[in-house]
């Protein structure tokens, strides 16, 4: 991991060291993404380990491709895993994407705000002119985040009948 404190990728926020994905975090990446309190909600649910593992390799190219992508984000100090934060390229033709999934138990102490911020900033500083969140519409913590950091409401469509708010953030 300290190769990874060099990298231009890596970010450092007051509390937070934001890595890009690497095979040590399998571990870590297939315990969050399996867990329905965390992935539950997000684009095609939880996901198996296979899946997950098929995921850090598309994550890890991704970066390779584009210069951004999804960060595992960790407290600094004690390197704890508290989830993932980053950029990507949503399936639906939307557009790129902020997401957000941090562990139930770290909530409520600004580390989604503090992540999504960085990863907003960094992808604009990377080019990107427009970013989009999704969030659904009952998911008031996660809209709250992404007022706080500066997005807007845009607009709005339905996933598997829940209504889900498109928000926007332009450089």
């Amino acid at each position: 991991m300290a190769s990874a404190l060099f990298s231009p990728r890596t970010i450092a926020t007051e509390r937070l060291s934001l890595l890009p994905p690497a095979p040590e975090h399998l571990p870590d990446l297939v315990r969050l993404k399996a867990d329905e309190r965390v992935f539950g909600l997000m684009l095609h649910g939880v996901r198996d380990a296979g899946r997950t593992a098929m995921e850090l390799a598309d994550d890890i190219e991704f970066w390779t491709v584009r210069g951004y992508g999804i960060w595992c984000v960790h407290l600094k100090g004690s390197g704890e895993f508290l989830g993932i934060a980053g950029l990507m390229e949503r399936p639906d033709g939307r557009g790129v994407a902020l997401r957000y999934a941090l562990w139930p138990e770290v909530r409520g102490h600004g580390y989604a705000r503090e992540a999504a911020r960085a990863a907003l900033e960094f992808g604009h500083r990377a080019g990107l002119k427009r970013i989009i969140a999704v969030a659904w519409v009952e998911n008031l913590a996660s809209r709250a985040v992404l007022a706080e950091i500066g997005m807007a409401e845009h607009d709005a469509f339905l996933h598997q009948g829940k209504r889900m708010i498109v928000y926007e953030s332009l450089a």
